[in-house]
């Protein structure tokens, strides 16, 4: 599954893969013949921010992040009520996780807001190994090339891609940032499975992802 977020040593990327390596979306979602989401509209203007886009419920988690954490979201809203809610709390569940890393909790009630079943276990082992290390994170995220379906069922899959060549690891005990080179490992795509809730918040329910994929590379 995701995640995400620049490698930890390779002491524990194997740990973290395998953790964080969920049920991806499988075909038969009404998208196409290949199992793969469709493409997602492409109007309207991308996100690019480090603080959190205004949710459609109050009821949802306040994110505040530090200031050398910085986002931008090239997914533009697409006028469609449902796809737009998915684009939106899929931001703030990546921020809720990256807040977790930064609090040093794997049980941060933020992420586990969006997260639940196989998503929410996977993620807390990810986060956990942050944790273990004394680590965080730091620099600027990237996230584009969405491609996206919502089917009438209250499911989505939502396929997007991550640029991590300047995001890197920072531990805590020392402040020292572990710095690292651009590589087409550097760009990661995700395929996550999201469901509605009764509130109305779409959650991850199985990330699958692939570092240097083709189809992210620059």
């Amino acid at each position: 599954m995701i995640h995400r977020r620049v490698p930890l040593p390779a002491s524990l990327v194997l740990t973290a893969v395998s953790a964080l390596t969920l049920s991806s979306c499988g075909a038969g979602d009404g998208s196409g013949g290949n199992g793969e989401p469709a493409p997602a509209p492409t109007a309207g203007t991308p996100s690019a921010s480090r603080t959190a886009p205004e949710a459609s419920r109050t009821d949802r988690p306040q994110l505040s992040l530090p200031a050398d954490l910085s986002y931008v979201f090239d997914w533009p809203r697409t006028g469609d009520k449902e796809k737009d809610a998915v684009l939106v709390d899929s931001e703030q569940s990546i921020r809720a996780v990256d807040l977790a890393i930064v609090n040093q909790d794997s049980l941060d009630p933020a992420y586990l807001h969006y997260y639940q079943g196989e998503a929410a276990a996977g993620t807390e082992k990810f986060i956990q190994n942050y944790v273990d290390e004394e680590a965080t994170i730091t620099g600027n995220y990237r996230f584009y090339a969405p491609r996206l379906a919502v089917r009438e069922d209250g499911t989505a899959s939502f396929t997007y891609c991550e640029d991590q060549g300047r995001a890197y690891v920072k531990y805590l005990r020392d402040n020292k940032i572990r710095k690292t080179e651009v590589t087409a490992e550097s760009y990661v795509e995700y395929h996550t499975s999201l469901k509605k809730n009764s509130d109305g918040v779409w959650k991850v329910q199985g990330v699958a992802s692939k570092s240097g994929s083709a189809a992210c590379q620059p």
